[in-house]
């Protein structure tokens, strides 16, 4: 596969992860300072390694959201939370992720991790409620 055929693939598994509108937004704010960057992290986060076999979407996002989460990532783990949404995870399924991390990452990473989640559902749920 070639950098253009890994972008468009790459581009097809971010829009589908993220939502139009995110990603919209995100090549909106394209600028010649970052431009390069966007295009490598669409051809290798996305293109190459959220393609590869080895894990489907869901399992991805679970493991994306427990490193942001360790990492305190906290932009990329909201995120990640809709994305998650997306790819066939549940809130059931975060809670239990969030409490398995609380173990492995600290009791404060999992109350963020549950803070921050629980206002990501709420704007979801505006969005969807046409507010």
């Amino acid at each position: 596969m070639d950098d253009r055929q890994r972008y468009d693939e790459g581009m097809k598994v971010r829009r589908a992860a993220l939502g139009d509108a995110y990603v919209e937004g995100s090549l909106a704010r394209r600028t010649e300072f970052n431009a390069e960057f966007q295009d490598f992290i669409t051809r290798y986060a996305w293109g190459e390694i959220w393609t590869r076999p080895g894990f489907d979407r869901r399992t991805r996002s679970l493991l994306t959201l427990a490193m942001m989460m360790a990492l305190g990532r906290e932009e990329e783990f909201r995120i990640h939370v809709r994305a998650a949404s997306n790819n066939g995870v549940s809130q059931d399924d975060l809670k239990e992720l969030f409490l398995q991390a609380a173990i492995y990452c600290g009791v404060p990473a999992a109350n963020s991790a549950f803070a921050t989640a629980a206002e990501v559902f709420a704007e979801m749920e505006q969005e969807t409620q046409g507010g």
